[in-house]
């Protein structure tokens, strides 16, 4: 995972009258718990902010939930209101048609409400940690493993790793492992660097 700098880009944005939005959708679920929350540092200078609790707070897909300093912002960009949609308590709350291109949306946010009742916020809680140390756990069996390295620091559930040398070898490992079909790894590059 990476985290930019939202407090010191919050200023830049906010003196240029720039939106700024925050793009949680992995981590977001992690700031649940109190001890993670120093990585949004700033997150209070944004215009918007979204995450996936599909991702990682154990909603099935797809859930992302999205809050709006000024959502009048949104409904004023995507407000469609002709006469054949017009009703007696226009008004009276938050008419969600407004908020995006479709005028309707499925209650996505049903089977979230359903995920916060049944585990609680404790339990969520224990669950996202619970992550967080098997990743560190795989961190240091690569670690203790000198064929292995790990290619950027481990700060959520996230571990990039790869085989010691070039990167035929790593696309090798990804082929045997998601052959097996038994884990499902996802691999990335920079500066020609592949990994796992």
């Amino acid at each position: 995972c990476a985290f930019d700098a939202l407090d010191a880009i919050g200023d830049v944005c906010n003196a240029g009258d720039i939106w700024l939005h925050v793009d949680a959708a992995y981590a977001g679920s992690a700031f649940i718990c109190p001890e993670y929350r120093y990585l949004m540092k700033g997150v209070n200078k944004a215009d918007s902010f979204n995450f996936n609790p599909h991702k990682w707070l154990l909603v099935n897909f797809d859930c992302s939930a999205l809050w709006l300093k000024q959502p009048r912002w949104i409904v004023d960009a995507f407000n469609v209101d002709p006469l054949y949609l017009k009703h007696d308590q226009q008004g009276s709350a938050p008419d969600y048609r407004h908020w995006q291109i479709p005028l309707g949306r499925r209650f996505r946010s049903l089977k979230l409400w359903f995920v916060l009742r049944l585990f609680g916020v404790e339990n969520l809680q224990k669950y996202i940690r619970k992550q967080i140390a098997m990743a560190h756990l795989f961190e240091n069996l690569c670690s203790a493993d000198e064929r292995f390295e790990i290619f950027e620091e481990v700060t959520m559930g996230l571990v990039c790793f790869r085989l010691k040398g070039d990167n035929d070898i790593n696309e090798a490992l990804l082929r045997r492992i998601n052959g097996r079909g038994k884990i499902h790894l996802v691999p990335s590059k920079i500066d020609d660097v592949y990994f796992l």
